[in-house]
């Protein structure tokens, strides 16, 4: 639901997105071509986000790259564990998708 959300908003603002479906993805893409912003589902088994997050931040290249992720706000520990992480913004899953457009233009520029 939130990719599609995410690929939506993208389109209309004209911000290329890169969906990724693992960790191992997600860390090639970036080394790739560094994004100006990766967001993460923190809820996401699939990819790691807490250990993708680690492995960025002890990587040189990547360590710079800022990163956002949202998750449900009843979710406390979740929350602090990605700020311990070194996630630097977390959002409610709510606040994501009513300043989706917001975000995903404010990593573009």
């Amino acid at each position: 639901m939130f990719t599609s959300k995410i690929r939506t908003a993208a389109s209309q603002l004209g911000v290329a997105v890169t969906i990724a479906r693992s960790a191992d993805a997600a860390l090639a893409e970036m080394r790739k071509s560094a994004p100006s912003l990766v967001i993460f589902d923190l809820n996401s088994a699939r990819t790691d986000p807490l250990g993708t997050v680690a492995v960025m931040k002890r990587d040189v290249e990547l360590a710079s790259i800022p990163t956002m992720g949202f998750v449900s706000h009843v979710q406390s520990d979740l929350i602090d564990a990605a700020r311990q992480a070194g996630v630097d913004e977390v959002l409610a899953r709510s606040a994501f998708t009513m300043r989706i457009a917001d975000i995903l233009a404010r990593g573009n520029g």
